[in-house]
């Protein structure tokens, strides 16, 4: 056996994940050219503009004291704990940043790259560490026409390294049907998954097999409905826990589809 480690240099694109030391993860949603970025008086563009709505929820103060405390050491040249609950206070650090010409509270006037008019709202900015993710866009580019099966329900795989399929989950589900598009929803979640044709008696509700009810011991009324497989494996549990589901079809010219089933407890006299 031989491993081979191969590395790759990348540069940032979109949808690659970056996240600071305080857990404020994110991927990057768009790529502006340098001369459109905002700049300071000091003529500093920004590497990464991050969304402030994350703070109040995700309650990463120590990221602000992280911002302010490396503003000052910059600008003094020397290091500055900025530990949250431990190291220097940032009342120290915010008289110590304006005696540099800064702003106490760590925020500057940007002024607008394409415009060059400056912004109406003070921007907090300075220099932060931050780290590029493993979960990059390039290793997670998925997708799948036909391919395996699980075993025990016949649907598609999970999971892009056993060549799994593309989930449409409850939250899809559900803008489907506010759409109104049922058709769609059943190719999505029966057509393209496990379609299963299984054969009902009109008589009894319960499932043939071969033209043949062997419950009512007859090949009369038997007519074959298109249902998911991890449905007829559903009711098949239920039979063998004594809860037995029956189909009510409704003849549809020379087809027959179904239109719905109710559960009945099992009667001592029922065999199967």
């Amino acid at each position: 056996m031989i491993k081979v480690i191969h590395s790759q240099c990348r540069r940032p694109e979109l949808g690659d994940k970056f996240s600071s030391r305080h857990g404020q993860k994110g991927v990057c949603g768009i790529i502006v050219p340098q001369e459109d970025m905002p700049f300071s008086q000091q003529g500093i563009v920004p590497d990464l503009i991050m969304n402030p709505h994350g703070y109040p929820s995700r309650m990463t103060v120590g990221k602000l004291m992280e911002l302010l405390s490396s503003k000052t050491g910059a600008m003094s040249g020397r290091l500055v704990s900025s530990t949250a609950f431990a190291g220097e206070q940032v009342e120290t650090i915010s008289n110590e940043i304006m005696q540099h010409g800064f702003n106490f509270l760590g925020k500057d006037i940007l002024i607008h790259g394409a415009t060059g008019e400056a912004m109406t709202a003070y921007i907090y900015f300075g220099p932060l560490y931050y780290q590029k993710l493993k979960h990059m866009v390039l290793d997670k580019m998925h997708a799948r026409g036909r391919g395996p099966k699980s075993a025990l329900t016949r649907q598609p795989t999970e999971g892009r390294a056993r060549e799994g399929g593309l989930r449409l989950g409850e939250m899809e589900r559900d803008c489907l049907i506010a759409y109104g598009v049922s058709n769609l929803i059943n190719e999505r979640l029966m057509i393209s998954s496990d379609q299963f044709m299984i054969e009902v008696c009109a008589k009894c509700g319960l499932m043939g097999y071969n033209g043949y009810c062997d419950y009512c011991r007859s090949s009369e009324a038997v007519s074959n409905i298109a249902i998911p497989y991890a449905c007829k494996l559903l009711f098949q549990e239920l039979q063998s826990m004594s809860i037995v589901p029956r189909f009510t079809v409704e003849s549809q010219g020379a087809d027959t589809a179904p239109k719905r089933f109710t559960t009945h407890k099992l009667d001592p006299d029922d065999i199967f």
